[in-house]
């Protein structure tokens, strides 16, 4: 695959440089001169500045146009590179795109040896689920049009069409391919519907079939689903209101119709036989006027019950003649239902407590504080009481939308279903009342003690995490909200979050936490006869969970319930991982699979005392050393004048915020976890995604404990994937372009204390890994990353000359340019990471 697919490359790579647009003479051509020449430059310690002025000058008669128009000019190709290789590699079968075996589900039965292991294998298989939840997190920002033209252009790769390829790289090169401004909450959810519409829609239709093929007594139809979050997930987005929230549900509903009226207009085409025709057109005819009126909802069990009704039809009297067409659409209803995703509400506790202020205040029960009350009594007034909801609510738009938004959960119910949005998330879960505030308003809101709702924390920082199990034995504890579990079907959700987590306890002190945390939590479950379910709050990179995330799902041991897998799917990880059916057919069963290898090995992946000690004592001294890290004098500043840091929200990618709270000064617990590491990958730095680690290896080697730590990454498969995705991230290190800080008087020393991390994590990562090179044993990976590295060095390369230009540029004019560079170059450079943030 390797070779295919550079090769390929370079062929359509040379047509698309060849291209001519508007204004652009020959810059095509400089673009790899330009690459190979930063190269050799920044590898010998040049500046950007001079390495840039030195290639312009050169060719300037050649290029045409002024410096600042030729970094734009190169930006717009190398953004293009970027779809292009992407297109290659999503045109190559994702089974050629993995460097170690994988398991398909078939692989995983025909590997035991009896009947009685198959069997409780498929009843493993019955009970188990994986929930895909496809967030609206700012890190994919491609417009409709532009994902149409990637489809294409994938296609015709696939075919090594050239004509066709020539004319969708022509057409990309004149198409916009980034938001003119930041799209709207529901502009996001739109685009990620898109992409379920014509891939997801099929892809996983397609693979329950295929696996009912294989097990005719499979009967999961959640055993792939869908989350959602863009429109439900407000936690610091003030654009999402109530209002985008009933819009989101309307529309995931009418694209779901959309997509049913097409299949059964198909089979209406095939199924042409005088019983049938009448009760298919008259679905039809239900479908057409409620995919485009809200007001009309057809339940899908009356469409269940149709096309059931037709297939005992078409096998009794028409020969069982295109059967398996209906089966599939069958299938397909059966999954999604009047809903198509399931909307997650997510809000952060501080917006609970202030509307709980709010209402307490209004009804005289406290004056101007909450902590007026005893603990007791404010756990009986959320629990046992119906406290009245004003009628007005003044000078508080957001205590008033989420009271709005709480009332209208049983209408988006109604609408799509009990199973259409039934979860609430709590960010930054840290006491019981990050639960009962939710519990408590939604008693007051709705009157009642009983609702069709999930209540799930999010336990994200390291006091949260350490506080969790104390948290759900007290939940567990009140009679109250024991009942509401147990309405619930005795089954507790709760979420973790890999992202936060490690910007708060760095990467091996977050990553163990939440394992120790989930391993608590299944206890605390069982305790109280609770069935335990973890929702992973993952991003792209390793730094937040991302990475060969499988892996950790299939290392899983006995201590940690394995009833599903629920994990979070962001920006460019969408397209990136489930961007084609193929790909998401792929990378769920995947999912599947580990799950199902947790569950067969669950006594051989548990960690022995020795191992756990072991990982503790690295995990201290790597948090330690993270501390220090944030500690350090000039950690917030190098973040905010050296690096892309405030440009995330300058940037039109996404609808949120790039921080929490806009009114104060940086602080790292305001900051999105999202434009935190991003800004570490922007400038090839990669912070959160190894720093510590290197330090705990040498801390443990000085002690003569080195074999240890090498046998713990031969035998332990949580710290082997640890390990293996913190290589991931040492591999799209380049410290050599933003060498001219040793220049800065300011920030000299921080830098080099950075990169002495950085060489050490590495070194001690060979070591023990007993590796030559980083991502040794992931050859195809590893090329595709040092073929997308290459790609967007011209464009870190301008990056990092506008960010020099800043430091010192005194002119407003220029400043905005350079201002405007360095926020364009935001998304090629995501782009060609892939997970970037």
């Amino acid at each position: 695959m390797k070779i295919t697919s550079s090769k390929k490359f370079q062929v359509y790579n040379s047509l698309f440089l060849s291209l001519y647009y508007q204004n652009s003479n020959h810059i095509g051509h400089l673009i790899p001169l330009l690459g190979q020449f930063a190269k050799n430059q920044l590898e010998n310690e040049i500046d950007p500045v001079d390495i840039l002025d030195n290639f312009y000058a050169s060719n300037k008669a050649v290029i045409g146009v002024d410096k600042i128009g030729f970094m734009f000019k190169v930006i717009q190709y190398v953004e293009r590179q970027v779809v292009l290789f992407d297109s290659i590699e999503d045109a190559i079968s994702p089974y050629d795109l993995e460097d170690q075996d994988v398991f398909r589900v078939k692989d995983m039965f025909g590997a035991l040896n009896n009947d009685e292991a198959r069997k409780g294998l498929l009843q493993k298989l019955n009970d188990f689920s994986v929930r895909v939840v496809l967030t609206a997190h700012p890190t994919q920002f491609y417009r409709p049009p532009v994902l149409d033209i990637i489809a294409k252009l994938r296609s015709q790769i696939a075919e090594n069409n050239i004509e066709a390829i020539d004319s969708l790289l022509h057409q990309l090169g004149l198409t916009s391919l980034i938001n003119s401004k930041s799209p709207r909450p529901i502009d996001e959810a739109v685009n990620i519907i898109h992409i379920c519409r014509y891939y997801y829609y099929h892809a996983i239709g397609e693979l329950y079939y295929e696996l009912l093929q294989e097990f005719p007594e499979l009967d999961n139809p959640n055993l792939i689903v869908l989350g959602f979050w863009p429109c439900g997930d407000r936690d610091g987005n003030p654009f999402v209101t109530h209002e985008t929230t009933r819009n989101v549900i309307d529309t995931l509903r009418l694209t779901l119709m959309k997509c049913y009226y097409n299949d059964i207009k198909v089979l209406c085409a095939k199924l042409t036989f005088k019983e049938i025709e009448e009760p298919l057109n008259q679905q039809r005819k239900a479908l057409y006027e409620a995919m485009f009126d809200a007001r009309k909802i057809v339940d899908h069990k009356d469409i269940l019950q149709c096309l059931i009704s037709v297939k005992q039809i078409l096998i009794e009297k028409y020969e069982s003649l295109y059967l398996a067409d209906l089966e599939r659409l069958i299938v397909k209803v059966s999954i999604f239902k009047n809903h198509f995703a399931s909307l997650d509400i997510r809000q952060d506790h501080s917006v609970h407590l202030s509307t709980v202020e709010y209402i307490l205040k209004s009804n005289n029960r406290i004056k101007d504080s909450i902590n007026e009350l005893e603990e007791a009594e404010l756990v009986q007034l959320l629990t046992e009481e119906f406290i009245d909801i004003p009628e007005n609510i003044d000078n508080a738009p957001l205590v008033e939308d989420t009271i709005k938004n709480i009332a209208q959960l049983p209408a988006l119910q109604q609408s799509n279903g009990l199973e259409g949005c039934h979860r609430y998330i709590i960010s930054n879960s840290e006491d019981i009342y990050a639960v009962l505030f939710v519990l408590g308003l939604i008693r007051w809101v709705s009157r009642s003690d009983r609702f069709d709702f999930d209540i799930i924390p999010l336990f994200e920082t390291m006091k949260g995490m350490a506080n969790c199990e104390a948290v759900m034995n007290q939940l567990f504890s009140n009679k109250i909200y024991r009942d509401h579990v147990a309405s619930r079907d005795d089954r507790q959700t709760i979420m973790l979050g890999f992202s936060d987590g490690t910007k708060d306890g760095g990467y091996l002190k977050a990553n163990w936490s939440i394992f120790k945390s989930k391993e608590i939590l299944t206890a605390v479950c069982n305790k109280y006869d609770v069935k335990a379910a973890f929702f992973d709050g993952r991003g792209g990179p390793p730094a937040r969970g991302g990475g060969k995330t499988h892996k950790f799902y299939a290392a899983l041991g006995s201590g940690i319930a394995n009833n599903e897998i629920q994990m979070t799917v962001q920006g460019q990880t969408i397209t990136s991982t489930y961007g084609t059916p193929e790909k998401f057919k792929f990378n769920a069963e995947q999912m599947v699979t580990s799950g199902l290898f947790s569950f067969l090995n669950r006594d051989q992946s548990s960690l022995s005392s020795e191992v756990r000690a072991l990982i503790e004592d690295l995990s201290e001294i790597s948090y330690k050393k993270y501390q220090e890290l944030k500690a350090h004098p000039k950690f917030l500043p190098y973040l905010e004048k050296m690096t892309t840091l405030k440009y995330y929200s300058m940037a039109t990618i996404g609808s949120r915020p790039s921080k929490r709270n806009k009114n104060k000064k940086l602080t790292l617990s305001d900051l999105r976890a999202i434009s935190y590491v991003g800004s570490w990958s922007q400038l090839k730095q990669n912070i959160p995604g190894y720093f510590g680690v290197g330090t705990a290896i040498y801390d443990l080697k000085k002690q003569g404990r080195i074999e240890e730590v090498r046998a713990l990454y031969r035998n332990a498969p949580f710290f082997k994937t640890l390990i293996d995705n913190c290589m991931m991230s040492l591999t799209k290190c380049f410290f050599e372009l933003t060498a001219y800080m040793k220049s800065n008087d300011e920030f000299r020393d921080f830098w080099l204390y950075l990169h002495e991390e950085y060489t050490l994590s590495k070194a001690m990562v060979l070591e023990i890994t007993g590796f030559e090179t980083l991502m040794q044993d992931e050859s195809t990976t590893k090329a595709s990353i040092q073929t997308r590295e290459s790609i967007v060095l011209p464009l870190v390369l301008i990056q990092n000359y506008a960010l020099q230009k800043l430091l010192t540029e005194t002119d407003e004019e220029l400043r905005a340019f350079y201002q405007k560079i360095v926020t364009r170059s935001l998304y090629g450079n995501i782009n060609a990471s892939r997970n970037s943030a």
